[in-house]
């Protein structure tokens, strides 16, 4: 899989709206056959930051996704809300879903 992690710095009068102003972004791919997972999270150490984890099942899937029609839109519509480009890590790895963290074991 192709296993994602983008860190967005959102302007602070938007950072509140950020869920919805990403939210037809976040359904459409979230929609796509190819998409794992597609989820947010808002960081505890500054609330403009955004974390985007985001995991497709292969390359073929993640060229789906960078070529579609709301990837198109989220290029031209999202930025504005930015105070910087997104920050992003993006690598194959061998497996196709999260594995459990054995060393917090919950019996």
């Amino acid at each position: 899989m192709i296993f994602i992690t983008a860190k967005f710095a959102i302007k602070p009068e938007h950072a509140d709206a950020w869920p919805e102003i990403s939210r037809a972004f976040t359904e459409a791919t979230r929609a796509e056959d190819g998409c794992l997972w597609y989820d947010w999270s808002r960081s505890l150490d500054d609330p403009n930051e955004y974390v985007l984890v985001e995991a497709f099942r292969d390359g073929d899937a993640g060229g789906v996704h960078v070529n579609s029609d709301h990837f198109k839109a989220a290029q031209a519509e999202l930025p504005p809300y930015l105070t910087s480009t997104p920050k992003i890590i993006s690598q194959s790895v061998d497996q196709d879903d999260w594995s459990e963290l054995g060393e917090l074991a919950v019996d």
